[in-house]
């Protein structure tokens, strides 16, 4: 292993260990025990997981070189029971990979979604409440990014009458009303509208009876946040 990666402030072998530690409740009504996963969920509060993020994406910024991970000793322990301690939902852009751009994760720490625009439909949602509700996940971070293609496309709907083939055009309504309230914004329209769009998002977990009721128990955070595609920092929007 690296020097970076041996000098982590989140361990990955405190991780683990926090994730086969015992039962840790999450106080969520109205959830029965055997709807939980098999196994403990992680120790990490909201805003420690919201830390780790932080300074993993540091460690991207400032040393990007990649560290030898042993995949296979990570893979073994977390076989048995998954115990990730934030789910992302991000865009499907190739160049936005969460495990790599908070701080090269590996397997079994983060509960990924990922779609065109970080947009939530109901198997978004599904997912999140799931990593949340069943596995434990104390923090869901919305994830827009720069430059975004769907972004882009819902803001030349707006501007141009754009229109698309297939599914996409209705894949990007959930955009529109992002652009439209951001057209007239200082700055560049396209990734104001990211941020809009990814507020508004965040804003419709919270509206989730099963997060809300994480939220209001102090066991779930939900924010959104922006990657720079030039500089790879993560900027959060609360």
């Amino acid at each position: 292993m690296c020097g970076i990666c041996g000098h982590r402030d989140v361990d990955r072998r405190k991780l683990l260990k926090f994730g086969m530690a015992g039962v840790v409740a999450l106080g969520l009504g109205g959830l029965s025990g055997p709807a939980r996963a098999a196994g403990a969920p992680t120790a990490m509060s909201p805003g420690e997981a919201l830390a780790a993020l932080k300074t993993g994406n540091e460690r991207y910024v400032s040393h990007p070189e990649l560290c030898s991970i042993d995949l296979k000793e990570q893979r073994n322990a977390v076989a048995p029971h998954q115990a990730p301690w934030a789910t992302i939902i991000s865009c499907a852009d190739s160049r936005v990979p969460p495990e790599l751009i908070f701080g090269g994760h590996s397997v079994g720490e983060l509960f990924v979604a990922r779609n065109a625009g970080n947009l939530v439909d109901t198997a978004t949602l599904g997912t999140a409440q799931y990593g949340a509700v069943v596995l434990g996940s104390p923090l869901i971070v919305v994830l827009a990014h720069t430059a975004c293609g769907a972004v882009k496309a819902a803001c030349d709907v707006v501007s141009k009458d754009a229109t698309y083939p297939g599914a996409i055009g209705h894949m990007i309504n959930p955009i529109l009303p992002a652009a439209i309230a951001s057209r007239s914004s200082p700055g560049d329209w396209v990734n104001n509208a990211a941020k809009e769009s990814a507020r508004r998002t965040a804003k419709r977990l919270t509206a989730s009876k099963l997060i809300a009721t994480g939220i209001a128990g102090g066991k779930i955070k939900v924010t959104a946040a922006i990657y720079d595609l030039q500089t790879g920092v993560v900027s959060y929007l609360d």
